[in-house]
């Protein structure tokens, strides 16, 4: 019996998807569950697996081909067997030099290239998922270029240029940026906090808090817990506008920036209100861990009514974060840096964080931005609140 291999359904806001890697080619065996390809979309790479054992009977859509939900890919003989590689009449060509990533890791378009131009993989800079080597980068490689231009070096004095298509994730970060720009009236409030307290009492319970939860006690966590208390106080904070209408949400689905291979992606923490701060830390670990495998899904990247993102872990002393749209605002933490304080009228050399909300001054006053900011300030400069609800 021979099965079709189409493109899963994509969500709604998703049009069409790339063939980023064919895993298996024609004749190959494979088992139900076996990842066959890749579609790459705006948002996350999509594995499409094999419904059955069987064999890979014809592939219709090469690498790079731009599909659309339920469009066939390949055809699978369900059943049936590989037949055994039929020993080669003629003389083989010359064997390429193949290192890590082993060659069976290759989609069969890079496998050929390689054979053919002889070359070394283990020079090549993967751009695939989990530094999967594409056939563009094979390409980028022969014409003498790095895969990623803006990780490369070019020579000293050089006037070279090379021209790299974005990724898809790239264009539709560049689209929805210019986007919220031109549709939202956005502001940006700034404050900082001392991050004595929080550092003091990560210090006390680091070890006990990582022995009996098995994950590190991280500032992430009291920032969400801020947070969540915060927009419980300033509802329109955690609210969105539909074309006329508020949409007011009695939950705080919180967003976490994470820097990828791909680039800045967005996993949602649900019900951030009801999670303890183990709970938070496991789940953004986990997510974490998804998004550098380029393992999210769909569902855990949509959703979201407010968003953290923290340009601090790359040393940003301050910033003005953009919202993530429908959302009407973003919290920017930024690079903890010892500063001369003046406390009760000493000089006191405190760890101290700048912090920017940017917001949507449609749907939040200046008066709301500032008292939010403030409260999560506050709730940070003395964490007991937090467990107090105070």
């Amino acid at each position: 019996m021979t099965i079709e291999i189409k493109v899963p359904v994509l969500p709604e806001s998703v049009a069409d998807a790339t063939i980023a890697a064919w895993h298996k080619k024609v004749g190959d065996s494979v088992s139900e569950g076996d990842n066959l390809v890749d579609l790459e979309t705006d948002k996350v790479v999509l594995e499409v697996p094999a419904p059955a054992d069987g064999v890979i009977e014809s592939i219709i859509e090469a690498e790079g081909a731009v599909v659309t939900a339920n469009q066939i890919l390949a055809t699978l003989k369900e059943g049936a067997v590989a037949e055994p590689a039929a020993a080669a009449s003629s003389a083989p060509a010359p064997a390429a030099v193949v290192s890590e990533p082993a060659s069976d890791e290759l989609s069969p378009a890079v496998r050929r290239l390689v054979a053919e131009q002889n070359i070394d993989v283990s020079k090549v800079k993967g751009t695939g998922k989990g530094g999967r080597i594409l056939k563009q980068d094979v390409e980028t490689f022969l014409n003498g270029g790095a895969a990623d231009v803006a990780t490369q070096t070019l020579p000293t004095g050089s006037r070279v240029e090379e021209r790299v298509p974005m990724s898809r994730l790239r264009a539709k970060i560049a689209e929805r940026l210019v986007q919220v720009q031109h549709e939202a009236a956005m502001l940006t409030t700034f404050n900082e906090v001392n991050m004595q307290p929080v550092m003091n009492l990560r210090k006390q319970y680091k070890e006990s808090f990582e022995k009996r939860h098995n994950v590190k006690l991280g500032f992430m966590s009291f920032f969400t817990k801020a947070v969540v208390e915060a927009l419980r106080r300033f509802p329109n904070v955690n609210a969105s506008i539909d074309g006329t209408d508020l949409i007011y949400h009695a939950y705080q689905d919180i967003g976490i920036a994470v820097s990828s291979e791909r680039g800045l992606v967005v996993p949602v923490l649900r019900d951030a209100q009801l999670m303890s701060f183990s709970d938070i830390e496991s789940t953004i670990r986990q997510l974490s861990t998804k998004a550098r495998d380029g393992k999210l899904s769909m569902d855990e990247m949509t959703g979201g009514t407010f968003t953290i993102t923290n340009g601090g872990v790359f040393g940003s002393l301050m910033s003005t974060p953009i919202i993530n749209a429908p959302q009407s605002a973003i919290l920017g933490m930024h690079a903890i840096k010892e500063r001369p304080m003046a406390v009760d009228g000493q000089v006191q050399i405190l760890p101290m964080m700048y912090l920017a909300l940017s917001y949507d001054h449609r749907i939040i006053d200046g008066k709301d931005s500032v008292q939010f900011l403030v409260t999560v300030k506050e709730l940070l400069e003395d964490p007991a609140r937090l467990l107090l609800e105070v």
